[in-house]
Order: structure tokens, then C-alpha cells, then sequence
């Protein structure tokens, strides 16, 4: 494994002293600077990791069957036959560990620091969720012996349940080193784009980091510590903002690919909506004209196969297929809508409090989390959570003439007869189970599309139909997918080139797309 070490923190940064004035700048390695403190690193590695979250969204909305090829593009290759090499998607794989070596920077440089033990707790809690990210893309990951600089050239690769055990146990130490922090602690302001020094807010999301572990490998190991803090789940969206804004170097790097660039020039044009996802919104299978109108470019149009080739572009040419917001004739202007895409001023989600809620509802299903809230009354929050998100603002306000909870009401009634919607209909676990994947898939949407993605292959929700061909709302398969799989969909991605030519001898071999499966997948 080649070792990279990211640089970050200009000279100007470090006088600057606000996250909104810090993003990416990438001048000074912090591994060997002396006057670069830890909080600057870790305000970094959080911007970083909402960057990175940008990475794995791209790579779970075209393989998870949220996007699909708009027409008038070419050069889709291994996104249409799932064929996939050594560098399709490896920027996943490069740019996780290039910012976790900065994360292990303040782990090191605060260790047994009692003045430092925010930052350290912090450094734990996201070093744990992007190497959850990273296990459920490769399974078996460099571990144990990654991001020790010079000591281990060529890491040895940790077994993806070893790995999500000591995460879990990592989470805990977090919030126990917060819990007996003394008075010494100190926090500088603006040292923390996510929570801004919440610490009940962190620990709350090392809860619900835990409970995802739990709920994605329970049925196939035992964790040794399956009990959570007092402090509960998150209930609010962990939503990373160091002050985006319309500006070079500035810009919701979501916004950035989907929308416009600073200067004006068109996002992203070749995807478009896939018709699988448009069939939850357009009553194909469900009626959710709420989020559909919230979510998409004049919905419910601008939508198609994956695989399939169109002979004119079909998605919106000035504002994308996933802007709800009114057209404008600059694209320097547009923004102040709800949705997915708000405004290039919008915070970077890492976890949404829906996902949260539909984690409990499993959890509570499954005897996992046995008090506090049922599957029912976690199921519904998560629903009117979604539409919460959706329905705000860039300033996380909901909307002048939205009412969420109003809305969720009206969804429930034009989805009477469906246990997907309705969950005192769902009579059986497997109906139960559906109904809450379903629902997270939903809210997943251009949002966190790989969790989505990550649901299918364990769950098998939603449901994903064998027959590809001429069957666009019932299969996200490409229709030139090459797979040989049942449902003709890839079972993982592949390491990166990198590996075979710095860690030949220890990445594993015989590794398919096609055949070789996470760990905790069906």
C-alpha cells in the first residue's frame, strides 16, 4: 500500500482560524509541521471526509440504481457492463486513506493529552465511519497497520468483521473519553464544521456509527459490547458546513457535480434519475409527489435505463436533473430551493437523521434494541424525517409553505393499501424489513446513494427483479450489464491498481466483481 500523505493547512489557513475560511487547501504536510495544532487538522478532515462523502455518493447513485446514463453521452464502459478494472471508482479507496492519515495525525498528536480530548474523541468517531465506508466497498482493508507512516510500507490486510469489531469498540472509547473529560478539555471555536462542539451531538453519532455496525454484520458475527450510551441516536442530520458558498474553492461540492460549478459552467449532465428510482415517486409503484416535486427537475420527467441508449440528451441542459429549484437564465443565481440540491451554500450530509430512525426501526424489529422507541414509531420518524430534510432550506429552515408532517400524512393516504408506506400493514418480519429498507433507500436518494446501495446487497430490499431488459421499474440493472449474477448486478468494486503495485503481497487475490461479496451481504 502506498503510502500518501495528504497536505493540508496553508500558512493563511492556520492564521485564518475559521472552518469557513478553511476547506481544501493543501500546502503543508501536517506530519511534519510543528506549529500546525490539532483542531486545524481535524476541522480539515471533517471538510475532507464531506468531500469524500460527495466520492461515494457518485459511486452509489450509478451503481445502486438511483442514476442511469442521460442521453447524447458516450463513454460509460464498465458503468454500463459492471466489467469493472483496477481503477474504476478507486478514488474511493485513495482519497479515504489520504485523509485518514491526517486523522491519525491529532490521534497521535493528542494521545493522553487531557487538555486535547475532544479532538481525540472527534478523530475517532469520523476515522470510524470512513473505515466503515471503506469495508463495506472492499470488505478486507489495511487496518491495523495502515496510517503508520513509515513503519508498515506494505500493511497487511484486516478481515472486514475483525475490522467492524474494533470500530465498535473504538465508538465506545470515544464516548467514554468525552464522558470523563475533564476540566482541562478545551474546545476552539470554529474547530468543528459538523456539531460546532457539541459533544452530546458526537456522541450521538458514535451511537448511531455503532448501531449501523450491528445492524449490517449481526447476523453473521457477534460484537462483544452490543449496548449503547444514554445519550440516544441522532435525531438531527449530521450535516458538515465550513461556509460554502458560491465562490472558487467554495462551492457544496455536491452542488459543484450536480448543479454548477463557481464560475458558472454546467455540473454533471451525462446521469439522469433512473425510471427504477422515479417509480417510488410517480405511482408506479408508490405516489410520493411531495419528495418527487422536492427532489427532481420538472418531475416526474427526465429519467431512463441504465445501459440504455438514448439518441438525444434528455436531462435538463442548465440546471440538472436533480435542481427543483425555478430556472434562471444565469446559473451563477440559481439556488434557494428544497430538495437534494438547495444552493451552493448548502451543508455536506454524512449521516441523515432518517437513517437514523430506519437503523432504530431494524434494530427494534430484529431485537437488536429492545426499549426506547418501537419499529413502528422509529419507521415513522424516519419517513417524516426525510421530508423534513427535504423540505429545508440551505439553512436547514424548512421552507416558507411547507409542513412536513402534513405532507407525510397526505403520502400515508395516497399509499393506503401499501405496507411499504403504511407499516401496521406490513403482517410478517420480511414485509416489516422491507418496508424499512424501502423507505431508507427513498430517503437515501442523491443524498447518501452508497447506504443505499450497501441496504440492497445485505437486505436485498428494495426489490430488484432478475429480468433486466424492458423492465426499467422493476430492475436497476444495466441493460448491457455483462454480470453474471442472478439479478445481473455486480456484487462489489474492485481494489485499486495502487495495491497491486505497492502491496502486491498482501491485498487479496481472485477478487471479482461479479462473485466476490461483503461480508455481511446476502
Amino acid at each position: 500500500m502506498k503510502k500518501i500523505l495528504i497536505l493540508i493547512l496553508s500558512g493563511a489557513t492556520v492564521l485564518a482560524g475559521s472552518s469557513c475560511k478553511k476547506y481544501l487547501n493543501v500546502n503543508t504536510n501536517p506530519n511534519q509541521a510543528t506549529s500546525v495544532q490539532p483542531y486545524q487538522v481535524i476541522d480539515e478532515a471533517i471538510v475532507y471526509a464531506a468531500s469524500n462523502r460527495e466520492t461515494f455518493n457518485d459511486y452509489g447513485s450509478e451503481v445502486g440504481g438511483y442514476a442511469a446514463n442521460a442521453g447524447g453521452y458516450g463513454g460509460f464502459g464498465s458503468s454500463w457492463t459492471y466489467d469493472y478494472s483496477t481503477s474504476d471508482y478507486s478514488n474511493l479507496w485513495q482519497v479515504a486513506y489520504s485523509m485518514m492519515e491526517n486523522v491519525q495525525y491529532v490521534l497521535t498528536a493528542t494521545q493522553g493529552d487531557a487538555t486535547q480530548v475532544y479532538y481525540n474523541a472527534m478523530a475517532k468517531v469520523i476515522e470510524a465511519y470512513e473505515f466503515e465506508e471503506l469495508v463495506d466497498a472492499y470488505n478486507n482493508v489495511p487496518y491495523g497497520q495502515a496510517l503508520s507512516g513509515t513503519t508498515y510500507l506494505t500493511p497487511k490486510y484486516d478481515s472486514a468483521s475483525a475490522v467492524y469489531q474494533d470500530l465498535a469498540n473504538v465508538l465506545d472509547s470515544a464516548i467514554l473519553e468525552i464522558n470523563n473529560a475533564g476540566s482541562a478539555a478545551v474546545y476552539s471555536s470554529g474547530a468543528d464544521p459538523l456539531f460546532d462542539g457539541n459533544m452530546t451531538l458526537w456522541k450521538q453519532f458514535a451511537n448511531t456509527i455503532k448501531l449501523r455496525l450491528i445492524v449490517h454484520a449481526s447476523s453473521v458475527m457477534t460484537f462483544s459490547n452490543t449496548t449503547f450510551s444514554s445519550d440516544g441516536f441522532l435525531t438531527t442530520d449530521a450535516v458538515v458546513n465550513p461556509g460554502y458558498a458560491q465562490s472558487s474553492g467554495k462551492v457544496n461540492p455536491a452542488w459543484n457535480d450536480w448543479v454548477v460549478q463557481y464560475n458558472g459552467s454546467a455540473g454533471n449532465r451525462a446521469w439522469l434519475p433512473s425510471t427504477y428510482v422515479m417509480g417510488f415517486y410517480n405511482g408506479v409503484k408508490l405516489t410520493d409527489s411531495w419528495r418527487g416535486a422536492a427532489i427532481f427537475h420538472d418531475f416526474p420527467y427526465y429519467c431512463g435505463q441504465l445501459g440504455l441508449t438514448i439518441g438525444t440528451p434528455s436531462a435538463p441542459g442548465l440546471t440538472g436533473a436533480w435542481y427543483s429549484g425555478s430556472d434562471t437564465t444565469s446559473s451563477t443565481s440559481l439556488g434557494g430551493a428544497i430538495g437534494v440540491m438547495k444552493a451552493p451554500s448548502m451543508g455536506m450530509p454524512l449521516m441523515l437523521a432518517a437513517e437514523s430512525y430506519f437503523l432504530q426501526a431494524e434494530a427494534y424489529e430484529r431485537g437488536i434494541l429492545t426499549s426506547g422507541l418501537t419499529d413502528a414509531e422509529a419507521f415513522q420518524d424516519g419517513i417524516l424525517a426525510s421530508f423534513t430534510y427535504l423540505e429545508e432550506d440551505a439553512s436547514l429552515s424548512v421552507a416558507s409553505g411547507y409542513t412536513p408532517a402534513t405532507d407525510v400524512a397526505a403520502y400515508e393516504a395516497a399509499n393506503t393499501s401499501s405496507y411499504l408506506v403504511n407499516y401496521s400493514l406490513a403482517t410478517t418480519s420480511a414485509q416489516k424489513i422491507e418496508a424499512i429498507i424501502t423507505q431508507k433507500y427513498i430517503a437515501m436518494n442523491m443524498i447518501t446513494t452508497s447506504e443505499g446501495w450497501n441496504e440492497f446487497r445485505r437486505t436485498g430490499y428494495p426489490q430488484c427483479a432478475t429480468v433486466a431488459l424492458n423492465n426499467p421499474y422493476g430492475s436497476f440493472a444495466s441493460t448491457q450489464s455483462q454480470a453474471t449474477t442472478t439479478n445481473k448486478l455486480p456484487t462489489r468494486i474492485l481494489y485499486p491498481n495502487t495495491e497491486y503495485e505497492y502491496n502486491d503481497g498482501n491485498v487479496p487475490q481472485n477478487i471479482s466483481a461479479w462473485g466476490s461479496k461483503i461480508f455481511w451481504a446476502q
